[in-house]
């Protein structure tokens, strides 16, 4: 997989939620996970983080919307329920970007939306769990990645496996002669 994503919350006020998030981004491979003004105490959830996340990845913390900092070249991207987010089947995913969701009973600061370079909604009625929907997201880029096999026009899983290039390996080398592991 090219680039590289982080995922974090602003003003994150249940343990259970940041628990579950920071678990499905261990999961799907995030490269770091941050966090604004949190309103818990983060090391203090590792009950409801059975991967042990924080072990293997990177976290940091903000006092304020201010302070965020993130690594050059990295796109911000809210996920928020408003009328102007685009929505996230119709969204090309950043190659090096940062997720960020907001409080459970609450929506992203008007600061952080301002500093957002794009801003999402899952298309749905109503807002869901913070957990969830930073899954969904995640979901949706390991999906908009080109990595998996398009999907059959029946029912069903593909038949035949995936060519070589598209697990990652050569079809050629850099002069246009195949290269040894396509023989």
């Amino acid at each position: 997989m090219r680039g590289y994503f982080g995922i974090g919350v602003q003003e994150i006020s249940k343990e259970g939620n940041v628990g579950n998030l920071v678990r499905s981004a261990h999961a799907f491979g995030a490269s770091f996970f941050f966090a604004i003004a949190p309103v818990v105490d983060i090391h203090a959830l590792r009950a409801t983080d059975t991967s042990d996340a924080f072990d293997h990845l990177p976290y940091y913390q903000y006092d304020s919307v201010a302070a965020l900092d993130l690594p050059k070249g990295c796109q911000l991207v809210g996920v928020e329920f408003v009328d102007e987010s685009i929505e996230l089947p119709s969204f090309r995913h950043p190659t090096r970007a940062a997720y960020v969701l907001g409080p459970e009973m609450g929506s992203l600061s008007p600061a952080l939306l301002a500093r957002c370079d794009h801003v999402v909604k899952i298309p749905m009625k109503f807002c869901i769990n913070v957990g969830v929907a930073g899954a969904l997201v995640m979901y949706d880029r390991a999906l908009s990645t080109g990595r998996f096999a398009d999907r059959p026009v029946k029912s069903g899983g593909p038949v035949t496996p995936l060519a070589a290039h598209v697990q990652g390996k050569r079809r050629f080398s850099r002069k246009g002669i195949k290269s040894g592991n396509d023989a």
